[in-house]
């Protein structure tokens, strides 16, 4: 699993180390502004990282599949967790307060 990716780096950086670190380091929202959609940062992003990739899988085996998988997982609920709270604020934003203290007289 501990695959050299980028020699400039550590050489005993693990694939997905290096990936959450270049992804991390990626300027997406530069690509958002200009009207990009996610599908296509994420392929301008592999497009971009295309040599290392490939490196990654000339030696891709049982361990790295099974990290792949729980990284979708993970990425999963994150995204779950996020529409979650983008519900509950827009739920808190449509409540109204009412003081019945108040009377109309």
């Amino acid at each position: 699993m501990n695959k050299i990716i980028n020699k400039k780096h550590n050489k005993n950086e693990p694939w997905f180390k290096w990936l959450t670190r270049e992804l991390n380091s990626y300027e997406a929202f530069h690509d958002f502004d200009s009207g990009k959609s996610p599908i296509d940062v994420a392929e301008d992003f592999i497009s971009s990282k295309s040599d290392a990739l490939a490196e990654v899988f000339e030696n891709f085996d049982k361990e790295d599949k099974d990290t792949l998988d729980q990284f979708l997982k993970l990425t999963e609920c994150e995204m779950h967790v996020f529409r979650i709270l983008e519900k509950q604020i827009a739920l808190r934003n449509k409540i109204r307060f009412v003081d019945f203290k108040k009377r109309k007289k």
